[in-house]
């Protein structure tokens, strides 16, 4: 005789409970938790926050006057004679100190400790940047791991009542109601379903390896909780050149176009000269009188339609070349975007067909070769066809979910979220 469906649903799922309790007895792990560790646990994060602490460092050294210049020397001293190497006989001899001091105007260190400033900036977009990436490819990790690991349990699910339907054949064969290639054929069936999860559980260990280079290896064999929140964006009904506008990729360039634009700044003030002023005392032998000297140093600038005018225009076409790469990412992002949007909106709709339209259809049609399968109209190969037919439309559905939760991820994270704390610990 046959198990009745609702029976064998009820085993299956008792089953499946029995299986999977001790794995989800574990702590799960929260897509934003993910993050949180991978955020706490970036080195990357820390280097660039130690950049952009040594900029800030070099811009306050930048805005001061440069080290005074202690100048010690003996002037004039004999090397031949009755007086060599005397210090004291010669009147032309003398022992000199003196202190020299070079007085940049005030523009140009303030410049000079913008120019800094302005690195400073550039590194803290970077980690942006930086903070950004990690978000996006931890959730995308995360995202790989709990996809398989739905995967695997649909999989786990089929071989448990296909098991079932062996069962039943099994005992038809020996009741003379079946025949031995329907036997067969269900035992076929199972060793598909097993090769098929061997090969989920294949991805599912990569996809637990790649979360670990994120979360470390202990948080990543918590399984996943979920579902992720794919199916919105806060890109929708947004001005998207103004969204993208604070994408760390162009806030970068942004701040290289300020510092570029400081270094022009530099550059023209370099067309004033910087003054230096010495002072020296120097003493000569005890029938000499002593001295002092005082000097002031001026550059001249010879020739600066050659030199510091091409300074500057080289300045400025550094700016224009700012510019131009800002313009051409600006426009990569936006067609970047576009495409994403695209991706993920088809498979909004492709999911949505997947659940209210083709698992309804391949499920009832199962149901229906399995029904007459037992009333003896039809064959046990029609059914298991029909049951392969539904599992590839299930798993296939989650397929095209998992595709588009990955374009939301990477919509999503375009910009960092700054809303999740990181992580309290470490974690190994």
């Amino acid at each position: 005789m046959s198990i009745s469906f609702p029976i064998r649903r009820a085993v299956a799922a008792a089953l499946m409970f029995a299986i999977t309790l001790p794995s989800w007895a574990a702590d799960p792990l929260t897509l934003t938790e993910a993050q949180r560790i991978a955020v706490g646990r970036s080195q990357q994060l820390v280097a660039q926050d130690d950049l952009a602490s040594a900029a800030r460092d070099q811009a306050m050294a930048a805005g001061q006057l440069p080290d005074p210049v202690l100048r010690l020397g003996i002037d004039n001293l004999p090397i031949n004679g009755p007086d060599r190497f005397s210090l004291n006989n010669d009147f032309m001899t003398q022992r000199s100190i003196g202190l020299m001091q070079e007085f940049p105007s005030t523009e140009k260190r303030q410049l000079r400790s913008e120019r800094f400033e302005r690195e400073a900036q550039r590194i803290q977009a970077q980690r942006q940047l930086t903070l950004a990436n990690v978000q996006r490819d931890t959730a995308l990790a995360w995202l790989n791991r709990y996809y398989s690991q739905a995967q695997r349990e649909l999989m786990q699910q089929q071989i448990e009542e296909s098991q079932l339907q062996v069962q039943a054949a099994d005992i038809a064969f020996r009741t003379g109601r079946g025949n031995e290639a329907d036997l067969f054929a269900a035992r076929a069936a199972v060793i598909g379903l097993q090769d098929r999860l061997s090969q989920i559980e294949q991805q599912s260990r990569s996809a637990g390896l790649s979360l670990a280079r994120w979360v470390g290896a202990a948080a990543a064999e918590r399984p996943p909780a979920g579902p992720p929140p794919w199916q919105s964006t806060p890109l929708q009904g947004e001005d998207l050149s103004e969204h993208l506008k604070q994408h760390p990729d162009l806030r970068v360039i942004r701040a290289e176009i300020d510092a570029a634009e400081t270094e022009v700044q530099l550059a023209q003030a370099n067309k004033h000269a910087d003054w230096s002023v010495e002072a020296s005392y120097s003493q000569r032998g005890p029938a000499y009188s002593n001295m002092v000297s005082i000097q002031v140093s001026i550059p001249l600038q010879w020739d600066q339609q050659d030199r510091q005018d091409r300074e500057v225009a080289a300045k400025l076409a550094l700016v224009d070349e700012a510019q131009a790469r800002y313009d051409d990412m600006l426009r990569s992002h936006e067609a970047e975007v576009s495409s994403l949007l695209n991706d993920w909106q088809t498979g909004k709709d492709r999911v949505a067909r997947y659940r209210n339209e083709l698992i309804p259809t391949a499920h009832q049609r199962s149901e229906a070769a399995l029904t007459a399968y037992r009333g003896g109209k039809g064959d046990l190969a029609s059914a298991l066809s029909a049951r392969r037919d539904e599992v590839d439309a299930r798993l296939q559905a989650l397929t095209v979910e998992m595709d588009t939760a990955r374009s939301w991820a990477q919509l999503n994270y375009l910009i960092p979220d700054h809303s999740m704390a990181m992580s309290g610990q470490e974690q190994p």
